[in-house]
């Protein structure tokens, strides 16, 4: 945050909407987190408890939104302020949006929890919403710290999830492949990991926006991308 303000009342809002969108990140973590735990244990109630609380996101995007206009209205902020609220105003979507992808998990428990599950390939998923939900946190604490350093590397770590995805996607479609009882449960599987594939690429996101407001610069070069899953061709004689 920038230096404190003549209005001191001025100071409170900036750090309301830094508190408020810390909540949001630790309810979004948990969604993703307990929805990972529901599918590996076919738990439908934690997964009913999930899809529940994607409502407190819907409401905090809201709030922060409502409470960012308000602020440009009366305070009119210049620089690293006006940043920092744009900035408020971007995370928050993204964080609504990793909530929704949870929930997307969460509802594919609910269709699945009955079916013969490839332990290995959920044990896979596992791996990947792990690094997903490490890269979430760090860039929260990157917007915590302002940490342009940190945000630019969380950044580049992108492509590692994109890899992980890409290979349990083929794994994915093996199976479908070798036995035709496996194609509903791994067509579920299958977008849960890509709904987890996504939460890399909004935590991604939250780490762009983290560097232009603490730098006042857009991350110009394309961020790398290891996503293969569009040029996968099964072979039927493998």
């Amino acid at each position: 945050m920038s230096e404190p303000h003549t209005v001191t009342a001025y100071d409170d809002e900036l750090r309301w909407l830094s508190r408020r969108l810390s909540e949001m990140g630790g309810i979004a973590e948990g969604m993703v987190a307990d929805a990972l735990t529901a599918l590996i244990n076919a738990d439908t109630a934690l997964a009913q408890r999930v899809i529940s609380e994607d409502l407190l996101l819907d409401q905090g995007e809201r709030e922060i939104y409502e409470k960012a206009v308000l602020v440009i209205a009366k305070r009119q902020p210049m620089a690293s302020d006006l940043r920092e609220i744009i900035g408020s105003i971007r995370i928050a979507s993204d964080l609504e949006r990793v909530g929704d992808l949870g929930k997307n998990i969460a509802k594919r428990v609910i269709s699945i929890h009955t079916m013969a599950q490839p332990k290995k390939l959920v044990r896979g998923l596992e791996h990947l919403s792990e690094l997903a939900l490490t890269q979430l946190k760090e860039v929260l604490d990157a917007f915590s710290s302002h940490s342009a350093e940190q945000a630019n590397s969380i950044r580049e770590r992108d492509e590692e999830i994109d890899a992980i995805y890409t290979s349990l996607f083929r794994e994915l479609l093996t199976y479908m492949m070798e036995d035709p009882r496996n194609i509903s449960a791994c067509t579920h599987l299958l977008f849960c990991a890509k709904n987890i594939e996504r939460i890399g690429d909004h935590a991604t996101n939250i780490a762009e926006t983290v560097f232009y407001v603490a730098t006042g610069q857009q991350m110009t070069v394309e961020r790398p991308k290891d996503d293969e899953s569009a040029s996968v061709v099964a072979d039927p004689a493998e």
